[in-house]
């Protein structure tokens, strides 16, 4: 099979005719499509044998002994000349049937390998992307791309390539047996083919960007859907309902008009198509009955033609639903390989991280995100994490705090300085090897849906029950497991909502020590929690964080007071570092920070 990411480059060119890159997209599977190309071809021949085999009949009937059976086979009783076409026309049809079951099987299989491969590739290459190829991005697009643009491919692939064969292969086999018959019939019958394909030219030319209109507006749609669906709490909490529907069905509007400014061009085409017909059709009976009459044509001859034509002009009439078939097919082909021509910036390293001890150091680091390259969030910040040790940062909101996390598990990559663990430049480290070495418990917890346990060993897949048990304990959050109606088979939800936010807390907290990391990162771990849940999490992570660097970004100055360093973050730079009791009495920005928290000061309006 050829190599998959030749064939998507290949199929990457922007330039290229869509059917040109699903071609190059599906390099390894062109001996099936060949295959199941061979047996729509043949299965039209088959299908075209029937109008032939009932002139061959009228032939024996009406010569009496000079027919076409008695000459190929030398058969002279008329009643053995009409049973051996009966046998052939048995003999047409079961092999009529066979191909036309091959062609099925084989296209439809095809298709729903390609959808397949297609989505899961797709989706493999969207996790590869940066971060930043998200913030213009909506996650309803993404989905719209997975699922209904692959679909729209699959269902091409199912049905509009056979037909497409089917139009073509009727075109050439009729048209080259009425050239032999009658040339002068055959002329007749082809004068409307450059109206069909002018016409089929222009149509799909017009089609094509508003089949792109069309792909754009649904996947609008879908993002609405999606944020709603996710959000449907804060709806529901601001009586949103109303305002939100009307959303809906604003986006559904506009995709429902894009849909009908082209359904407009589309439902003209078999019309158009319909009158060409009907001119060859007229002219067919009447030049060919004149030839007829005027002994030119053989009678049997003349019976072919008149039943054939239609076999050659009115799969015409379904071009149209083929083509609006292809040309929504193709808008999704576009969407699908442009997306997956998108490559990532960010490049793992080559060097590997066998055993990390978690030394961390930002080095003159600054940062600006591509979104914004000229605001620089942070400017050249330098701190030290000693291994086996737990530092703080601590600022205001907006300071830059989390994004130091997100420079360490790079998600991006620093624009000036470096970021190192254990001496090595987290950009030549192996990603795979440097996001292996860390844990994170983020603010805003993510649990998926599935059970506790599901949750707990998701980034220890083959950890056994004893050891969820002691993370769950360590995390404190064994108690409130048992609790639940199925314990760790309780299925949390969607994004964990069936669990107070202290409890997706803690089991976040027990899934980052299941994995026991050399790293462990907390970005405001208890800042969305209550006094109880926040002291209950602060003796866990002083009893998980022993013997493991610790980065923790913090908001209440309550959870970080026993840290061996705290770092302190003001508009991009390190203003102040020390332990708890140094910087209080320091009297700095860290001080004043306390005092509010322990309402000694109130906090400045802002």
């Amino acid at each position: 099979m050829p190599d998959r990411r030749t064939a998507r480059a290949t199929a990457a060119a922007h330039d290229r005719a869509p059917l040109l890159r699903l071609w190059a997209y599906a390099a390894g599977h062109r001996a099936r499509v060949v295959l199941a190309t061979v047996m729509s071809v043949l299965n039209t021949a088959a299908d075209l044998a029937p109008p032939f085999l009932i002139g061959v009949a009228v032939d024996v009937v009406t010569r009496q002994g000079g027919s076409v059976v008695s000459a190929w086979t030398g058969v002279t009783d008329l009643r053995s000349q009409l049973y051996v076409v009966a046998a052939g026309t048995v003999a047409v049809w079961v092999f009529e049937s066979l191909t036309d079951y091959a062609a099925d099987v084989l296209w439809r299989n095809l298709a729903q390998t390609i959808e397949h491969e297609a989505r899961v590739e797709t989706y493999e290459h969207v996790q590869s992307l940066d971060l930043a190829a998200f913030e213009d991005r909506s996650t309803g697009g993404l989905l719209s791309v997975l699922n209904d643009d692959v679909n729209q491919l699959e269902r091409f692939l199912d049905r509009g390539a056979h037909e497409i064969l089917h139009v073509v292969t009727s075109v050439l086999l009729i048209g080259g047996a009425f050239v032999y018959l009658s040339p002068a019939i055959g002329l007749v019958s082809f004068l409307p083919m450059p109206v069909i394909v002018w016409g089929t030219w222009r149509f799909q030319r017009h089609l094509e960007p508003r089949y792109a209109a069309v792909r754009a507006r649904v996947g609008d749609l879908n993002a609405t859907l999606n944020n709603n669906l996710g959000g449907i709490a804060t709806i529901k909490a601001f009586g949103a309902e109303r305002r939100e529907a009307a959303r809906v069905a604003e986006g559904s509007d506009r995709y429902q008009r894009a849909n009908r400014h082209a359904i407009r061009l589309s439902a003209a085409f078999v019309p158009v198509i319909r009158m060409a017909i009907l001119a060859a059709f007229t002219a067919i009976i009447v030049v060919g009955g004149i030839q007829t009459l005027d002994g030119r044509l053989e009678v049997g001859e003349y019976s072919v033609m008149v039943l054939v034509v239609q076999r050659l002009l009115w799969p015409l009439t379904r071009i149209g639903e083929t083509l609006d078939l292809y040309q929504r097919a193709m808008a999704s082909v576009r969407r699908l390989l442009d997306l997956l021509a998108e490559q990532p910036t960010l490049r793992s390293g080559s060097t590997h991280l066998p055993s990390p001890r978690g030394h961390l150091r930002f080095e003159g680091v600054r940062f600006a995100y591509p979104s914004a390259p000229d605001l620089e969030v942070l400017h050249g910040i330098d701190i030290d994490v000693p291994a086996g040790q737990t530092h703080a940062v601590v600022g205001a909101t907006g300071a830059g705090k989390s994004t130091i996390v997100k420079l360490l598990l790079r998600f991006y990559d620093v624009t000036g300085g470096r970021v190192t663990i254990d001496g090595h430049d987290v950009r030549e480290l192996d990603t795979a090897d440097l996001r292996g070495a860390t844990a994170l418990v983020a603010q805003d917890v993510f649990l998926f849906h599935g059970t506790v346990r599901d949750n707990l060993v998701y980034g220890q897949p083959d950890a056994d029950a004893a050891d969820v048990e002691e993370a769950a304990r360590a995390a404190e959050a064994h108690g409130f497991i048992l609790a639940l109606p199925q314990g760790y088979d309780t299925l949390v939800g969607e994004r964990g909502q069936k669990l107070s936010g202290g409890q997706r807390q803690r089991l976040s907290i027990a899934r980052a020590v299941l994995r026991d990391p050399a790293v462990l990162l907390l970005d405001e771990a208890t800042s969305a929690v209550d006094n109880e849940t926040e002291a209950a999490i602060q003796r866990s992570l002083a009893r998980i964080s022993e013997h493991r660097t610790s980065l923790v970004i913090a908001h209440r100055l309550s959870t970080i007071r026993h840290a061996d360093r705290i770092h302190v973050l003001a508009e991009g730079e390190v203003v102040e570092s020390g332990t708890h009791d140094e910087l209080v009495a320091h009297e700095g920005t860290y001080a004043a920070l306390w005092r509010v928290q322990t309402g000694e000061l109130e906090p400045e309006p802002r």
